[in-house]
């Protein structure tokens, strides 16, 4: 049978001697978008359509076929059918639940799609009529708390909250959704506590549930109040924390698997190195579809709930989850999203054996491999949605006080296996290697793993501003608490060096798409943060030593940024003042510079040697950095906590 045929109810094709045959629930849908009233004939038609098998299809293309005469005709039949599914849902034949909970989908989805043009209130009137509005949505939120709080089956429980992730996303913005007044009113979030504090529920229908809740505070976030306070239920943070762990897992466990697939055989390694012979780029990227809702409910938690931040750091034993088949639930329209929940859910056995040989792992370590993944491809939209959010929810990370302390706690040592873009030019890190570190560690790994690999034409600038701002937020709470972190400073210095390099070769093209020079300024400004108060929480002397050898081994790049950015700012224009910023900003690299490279000249020229080694750089550096002249910049600039989160 064509989809076609399908989608209009049809039972066998149509031909001359016979005419087509339709399903008998196609048929009383006819009745319901008829003028008259269907049950005046048929006293029990509403009973037997909700013994009927939904054909969402057709009732959804029906009420988008509507036009503007016809909804006043039929919006009585409408409103009927609404107010009848509503007291189905209190039938106790499991059957006509189901399928009234179906119907209800179909015409939250079908009227939208009809109206979305319309008023909110027009939409309201059609489904339900405005009058009796607060009754019905009261009756429908009754209803369906009822059935998640009780002992029904668990594919009930999943249609009910199919059922309202479909009344939360039918329309795009979230807030110009009317219906949602009702649901706040009549709040639902006692019966999404009790799934999320439960282990067994949790493992059925905890997905849904945190992506429904994450959702549902979002409903006009600035102007009304979040109706329920994630601070007051341990249980609900627990059951969150497990539930978006769950998933990110899943999504790792998935690239982890793709990664090897296209890594194994000879066959793949030979196609692999004819392939390079061709190809300029690197390796193709995995692809594996990402999960914005889990980030979204992982953002909301740690934006709105200061005690998310203990339930990031609680420690379990690192395994490897095999996948398992999952339990069929009834057909329900599209997942919302476009997400699929995960494949098992290890929160029904909280209790794991530990072993001291394996690695213990949580749920930060965790995000932290996902935004490795999602972040190196940001060309596709939906990865650079996820890049986005998951440098908001490092942001939100990065300004509480409690998670600083957590990620740079000395005794609390993880090894964490960053997933890094193949390139050409370095050698794939073996996870062996990878030592055992605070997690702040890790962190920066991100951030400079991320500046190197991003430097392309279609420049993300929000995504490079937000990198550089949570490496500044870290600074600051290292030099607030004099914490001296071991750490390979030098390569964050390269990567911000190449970083202020790549600016000003596109110069020209990133101007006319971006303000260039705040980014350079907060680039020049981390700089000054080492100058100035690397003492405090740079780990030994040596480390300023490393620091003095690479600003002057690359000293072009800054008197190159120096001479754009006084040619900008002596001119009038756009960019005027933002590049004098710079240029003051620029006086205590352009001190060193200046201090150390006639030392270094002088010291050439005297010993006939045409290019120093970096040892004799630094000893040089060694001998005179006492003497240089710094320009101690105001506090206020270097250690201003830049609040990103809103």
């Amino acid at each position: 049978m064509s989809q076609v045929e399908k989608k209009a109810g049809l039972l066998r094709r149509t031909s001359s001697s016979k005419k087509p045959l339709k399903e008998k629930v196609v048929l009383m849908y006819d009745e319901i978008f008829a003028k008259e009233d269907p049950a005046k004939n048929n006293p029990r038609f509403w009973d037997e359509l909700f013994l009927m098998k939904v054909n969402l299809e057709y009732l959804e293309s029906k009420l988008e076929s509507v036009d503007g005469e016809e909804v006043q005709r039929i919006q009585d039949n409408i409103n009927s059918l609404f107010h009848h599914c509503v007291q189905a849902l209190g039938e106790e034949h499991q059957i006509k639940v189901v399928n009234a909970l179906q119907t209800l989908c179909a015409l939250f989805r079908g009227v939208h799609q009809k109206n979305k043009s319309a008023s909110g209130f027009d939409i309201i009137n059609m489904l339900m009529g405005f009058d009796k509005a607060e009754q019905r949505m009261k009756d429908l939120m009754e209803r369906l708390d009822s059935l998640l709080c009780g002992d029904g089956s668990e594919s009930l429980k999943s249609l009910c909250l199919k059922l309202l992730l479909c009344l939360v996303t039918v329309t795009d913005n979230i807030s110009q959704n009317t219906i949602l007044e009702y649901v706040m009113i009549n709040s639902i979030f006692e019966a999404i506590l009790q799934i999320l504090s439960d282990v067994s529920s949790r493992g059925q229908h905890g997905y849904d549930a945190v992506v429904l809740l994450a959702l549902l505070v979002n409903y006009r976030k600035y102007e009304v109040c979040v109706m329920f306070d994630c601070n007051t239920d341990c249980f609900l943070s627990q059951g969150m924390g497990m539930v978006v762990h769950q998933a990110l897992t899943e999504y790792n466990r998935q690239y982890k698997d793709k990664e090897e697939e296209n890594q194994g055989g000879f066959f793949s390694t030979l196609t692999s190195m004819v392939g390079s012979m061709f190809i300029a780029d690197a390796d193709e990227k995995l692809s594996v579809q990402t999960n914005e809702a889990i980030l979204l409910a992982l953002y909301e938690a740690v934006h709105l709930n200061r005690n998310f931040i203990t339930v990031l750091a609680q420690s379990h034993p690192e395994i490897d989850i095999p996948t398992t088949p999952t339990t069929p639930t009834p057909t329900t329209p599209t997942t919302p999203l476009g997400t699929t929940p995960p494949s098992l859910d290890m929160m029904n056995n909280p209790e794991l054996p530990l072993d001291p040989n394996l690695q213990t792992s949580n749920l930060l370590i965790t995000f932290l491999k996902y935004a490795s993944i999602v972040m190196q491809d940001t060309k596709d939209e939906h990865r650079l949605n996820s890049a986005r959010l998951c440098l908001i929810i490092l942001t939100c990370i990065a300004e509480d006080q409690y998670a600083d302390a957590f990620l740079h706690d000395d005794n609390m040592n993880f090894r964490v296996n960053l997933h890094r873009m193949p390139m050409r030019h370095r050698k794939k890190a073996v996870d062996k290697n990878i030592p055992s570190r605070p997690l702040v560690c890790a962190v920066l790994d991100l951030m400079v793993e991320f500046i190197v690999t991003h430097m392309m034409k279609d420049f993300p600038m929000d995504l490079y501003l937000r990198c550089v701002q949570i490496i500044h937020k870290l600074l600051c709470y290292q030099k607030k608490c004099r914490i001296r972190l071991h750490y390979t400073w030098r390569e964050l210095w390269s990567a911000l060096i190449n970083l202020l390099k790549f600016l000003l070769s596109n110069e020209t093209t990133l101007l006319a798409k971006h303000n260039i020079f705040h980014l350079a300024l907060l680039v020049v400004n981390l700089f000054n943060m080492f100058i100035t108060y690397g003492d405090t929480f740079l780990p030994t002397s040596n480390s300023y030593d490393e620091l003095y050898y690479e600003i002057v081994r690359m000293h072009q790049v800054f008197d190159n940024l120096y001479c754009m950015v006084l040619r900008v700012s002596t001119n009038t224009g756009q960019w005027k003042e933002a590049a004098s910023k710079v240029t003051h900003a620029l006086v205590n690299v352009r001190a060193i510079i200046n201090h150390f490279n006639p030392k270094i000249e002088s010291y050439a020229a005297v010993n006939h040697i045409s290019q120093l080694s970096e040892e004799q750089v630094r000893s040089i550096s060694l001998n005179v950095r006492k003497n240089v002249s710094l320009n101690t910049l105001s506090q206020d600039v270097l250690l201003k906590e830049f609040s990103t989160i809103s």
